[in-house]
């Protein structure tokens, strides 16, 4: 089995470089025909992974001009293979390489615009989670929000940038639509699927902050003082209203010292049930979350 594993191992590295050795193993009596006949095989899986590009990052592909985007992402595929038997995981990495893709330089916001695209694909691919109701978060009461933690969708994926990233990506992604884009300033987007189809919000200055703190388990006290430490204009009602009207929570936990009490669509909260949901850390609530 290792001497197979071996074997492959050299193979997929020779795959898609030409200039790599073929496995003595595989060279067969007539070195030349097995060369052909590799290099057929070669062409074919490079030319898929392109492809799979290609209807990963459309509007990449659209700022840069067909002819470009081929010859680019050709560079990232013979020197970027898969890694993975699942090719809706091909092209991760992608953004990063077009940051460093010298051709692409006189185009700065193109890696920016590939994450947007990235995280669609992702977002796309993300299991299914119910968001709770809006109204829900009317029975919180105003003394609780400094504690308040929120679960985010499993499809969240926020992304900052120096340019208007969705302003760019929502005209290229209409070509029949000609909008000009003003002002030309920094923009972070909020990509999620909460439903069926997956969406694209341009996010209020600081917001990105915001979202990200409560992403990675912050309080809404911690996630305002991100927001606030992005930018002085950070807005905590325009923030708020996104938060919810996006659709993206899945659940709310208010933690108290030693307590905490769960919100999840399973479990609507009302004000007389406040008191009798409350449960110790690290027991586990009706909707199988940890405390």
């Amino acid at each position: 089995m290792k001497q197979f594993a071996e074997i492959e191992g050299a193979f997929a590295s020779a795959l898609p470089n030409a200039g790599k050795q073929i496995p003595a193993s595989i060279r067969g009596v007539a070195r030349g025909r097995v060369d052909r006949r590799l290099a057929v095989y070669r062409n074919n899986v490079i030319t898929g992974l392109i492809r799979r590009l290609g209807q990963c990052f459309p509007v990449v592909s659209r700022l840069v001009g067909n002819e470009f985007f081929q010859a680019m992402a050709h560079a990232y595929v013979t020197t970027h293979p898969s890694v993975s038997p699942i090719m809706m995981f091909y092209g991760e990495t992608f953004p990063d390489f077009i940051d460093g893709f010298a051709p692409a330089n006189a185009v700065p916001y193109l890696g920016d615009v590939a994450r947007i695209e990235a995280a669609r694909g992702r977002a796309y691919h993300a299991a299914d989670a119910t968001p709770i109701e809006p109204a829900a978060f009317a029975g919180i009461l105003s003394e609780e929000l400094d504690d308040l933690e929120v679960r985010l969708h499993p499809s969240v994926s926020v992304i900052e940038s120096r340019y208007p990233i969705v302003s760019i990506w929502k005209v290229n992604n209409d070509p029949g639509r000609v909008t000009p884009i003003a002002p030309w300033a920094s923009e972070a987007a909020l990509v999620a699927r909460p439903f069926m189809e997956v969406e694209v919000h341009r996010l209020p200055v600081g917001t990105a902050a915001f979202l990200s703190s409560l992403a990675t388990g912050g309080t809404m006290a911690e996630a305002v003082e991100a927001g606030a430490a992005a930018t002085p204009e950070f807005n905590l009602v325009e923030s708020l209203a996104l938060l919810i009207t996006s659709n993206v929570v899945t659940g709310i936990e208010m933690c108290r010292i030693g307590l905490s009490t769960i919100l999840s669509p399973a479990l609507p909260l009302r004000a007389d049930d406040r008191a009798s949901s409350h449960i110790g850390h690290g027991d586990r609530s009706p909707t199988g979350e940890s405390g």
